[in-house]
C-alpha cells in the first residue's frame, strides 16, 4: 500500500479485536495483543482510533522521522498513571513504556489521550509538505495518541515528578501532521508546556470575540475581533474551571484580551487560589469542587455569574454537570479537558433542560501556537505562573489537598462581581 497523508499506512492493528483496553501499569506489552501484522493492514481506520501503529523508522516519501528528546503527557493521562501506580517512579515509567510498546504510540487506553513531543528532525521525505529540514529542533502539535513512537532508553532520566519526560527514541510525522520550530527565546521545557495547551487560548479568544460581535462562535474565525474584542455588545462573563493551570491561565489571558467583561477563576485549593490571586488574571476567584454541580453553580453565581462562557480546563472526570449549570441560558461551554465524558455532557444538558452550546476544544486553530507564545512573551503574569509550574512545582501543585471547612461568600463589588482574590464554597482536588 502506498503512503497516506493521514498516516493510514502506519495502522498495523485497527482495533483490540474484542479485548478490553488494559490499564497501564505492568510495563509489559499486553500478551493478548498480537505482534503487528503487515503495514497497512488496517487502512480504513485513522491512526488516532487504531489500537496499534507501526513505528518503523523507515519513512515514506511524505513522512518525517524525528529523534525524540522529550514527551509531554497531557494532564489527564499523567494524573491517571500517577494515581493507578501510586506515584512510584518505577511503576510510572513501566506504565508509559508498556503503553508505547503495546500500541506503537503513547495512547493511554484509560483516558484515550496522549500528549505531544519535542525532538530533532532526523530525516525528511522528499514529498513532505511540512517545511521541515534535518537538524531542526521542533515541537509537534499533534497528539501522541496518533503519532508512531518508539522509545529506546527505558525512560531512565524521568523521575516521574512531572508530565515532561526526557527520553530517547524516534517518532514519525505524516503529511497532515503539525510541527513548529522551538522558539529560540524561551527555555525548551517552558515552550513545550505552552505548545501542549495552545489550542485553549485560541478557541477562547474566538468564542469571546464572537460573543462581543453578536455573532455565533463559528463566525468569528481564529483571529476573532483581535485584542480588545469588537465594538458590538458588552463582553461576556467568562468562568474558567482550573484557572490556575496552564491551559486555564492562558485562556484567562486570552479572554481578557478579547474583551471579556469579567473573568471568574475557579480553583480547587487555597494554594491555587493564592497563585491565581497573585497573577491578577481573574476578577473573582472561586474556591469550589468542579465535580459538585449545584455547589459550583451557586459559587459562580455568587461571584458574578452565571457565566456567558465557561471554559473547562480541569483534568478530573465528573465536571460536566457543574460547567453546564454554571452557564447562563444561551451561553457556551468549551470542554478542553481530556477527562470529559461528552455523552455525560450531552445527556446531562438535555436532562437539565439547559440551553447551552457545548464545544469540544480540539487543540487546533490556525495561528494557535503563535498566539499562545505571544501571550507568554507579553503577559508577565502568565509567564510567571507557567515558570512556577514548569520549573518549581514539578507537576504536584494540583495535587494539594484543599481546606474542607466552609468559607465565606465573596464580598460583592459595586458591579456585582466578587472582589479579586475572594473565594466561595469549599474545595477539593481538580487542576
Amino acid at each position: 500500500m502506498t503512503s497516506s497523508p493521514l498516516g493510514l499506512y502506519r495502522v498495523s492493528e485497527p482495533g483490540p479485536a474484542g479485548r478490553e483496553p488494559r490499564e497501564p501499569g505492568s510495563g509489559q506489552p499486553d500478551p493478548a495483543v498480537p505482534s503487528p501484522g503487515p503495514r497497512g493492514g488496517g487502512g480504513t481506520v485513522l491512526p488516532q482510533a487504531a489500537w496499534r501503529l507501526d513505528p518503523d523508522p523507515r519513512i515514506q516519501p511524505d513522512e518525517v522521522r524525528v529523534d525524540v528528546e522529550r514527551l509531554n503527557l497531557d494532564a489527564a493521562s499523567f494524573r491517571q498513571i500517577r494515581e493507578s501506580t501510586g506515584g512510584a517512579p518505577d511503576a510510572m515509567r513501566a506504565a508509559v513504556l508498556g503503553t508505547i510498546a503495546t500500541r506503537g504510540k503513547m495512547h493511554n487506553p484509560v483516558t484515550g489521550s496522549g500528549g505531544m513531543l519535542t525532538g530533532v528532525v532526523a530525516e525528511v521525505g522528499p514529498r513532505s509538505p511540512l517545511g521541515l529540514r534535518a537538524g531542526m529542533r521542533i515541537a509537534t502539535l499533534v497528539s501522541l495518541s496518533l503519532t508512531p513512537l518508539a522509545i529506546t532508553d527505558g525512560l531512565t532520566r524521568w523521575d516521574a515528578s512531572s508530565e515532561q519526560i526526557p527520553c530517547e527514541g524516534h517518532a514519525i510525522l505524516f503529511a497532515r501532521s503539525i510541527a513548529v520550530p522551538l522558539p529560540a527565546d524561551l527555555p525548551m521545557p517552558l515552550a513545550l508546556a505552552v505548545f501542549d495547551v495552545c489550542g485553549a487560548p485560541a478557541l477562547t479568544r474566538r468564542v469571546v470575540s464572537a460573543y462581543r460581535a453578536g455573532r455565533g462562535f463559528a463566525d468569528a474565525g481564529a483571529g476573532g475581533a483581535g485584542a480588545g474584542g469588537s465594538a458590538g455588545r458588552p463582553g461576556p462573563v467568562v468562568a474558567i474551571l482550573g484557572a490556575a493551570g496552564k491551559s486555564g491561565s492562558l485562556s484567562a489571558a486570552a479572554a481578557r484580551a478579547a474583551g471579556a467583561a469579567a473573568v471568574i477563576g475557579v480553583v480547587p485549593t487555597d494554594a491555587e487560589a493564592a497563585l491565581l490571586d497573585e497573577s491578577g488574571l481573574a476578577d473573582a476567584i472561586v474556591l469550589a469542587d468542579a465535580r459538585d454541580p449545584v455547589g459550583l453553580a451557586d459559587a459562580v453565581a455568587a461571584a458574578g455569574g452565571p457565566a456567558d462562557v465557561t471554559i473547562v480546563c480541569v483534568d478530573v472526570p465528573g465536571c460536566e454537570g457543574g460547567a453546564i449549570l454554571a452557564t447562563a441560558p444561551g451561553g457556551t461551554v468549551v470542554f478542553f479537558s481530556m477527562a470529559t465524558s461528552f455523552s455525560a455532557a450531552a445527556l446531562g444538558a438535555e436532562g437539565m433542560a439547559a440551553d447551552v452550546t457545548m464545544l469540544i476544544g480540539n487543540g487546533y486553530a490556525p495561528g494557535h501556537a503563535e498566539l499562545a507564545l505571544n501571550l507568554i512573551r507579553t503577559n508577565s503574569a502568565v509567564r510567571t505562573l507557567f515558570e512556577r509550574r514548569v520549573f518549581h512545582d514539578r507537576g504536584d501543585f494540583s495535587a494539594h489537598t484543599a481546606e474542607k471547612s466552609p468559607r465565606k461568600a465573596a464580598e460583592p463589588r459595586g458591579d456585582g462581581m466578587a472582589r479579586q482574590g475572594s473565594t466561595v464554597a469549599t474545595g477539593k482536588e481538580t487542576s
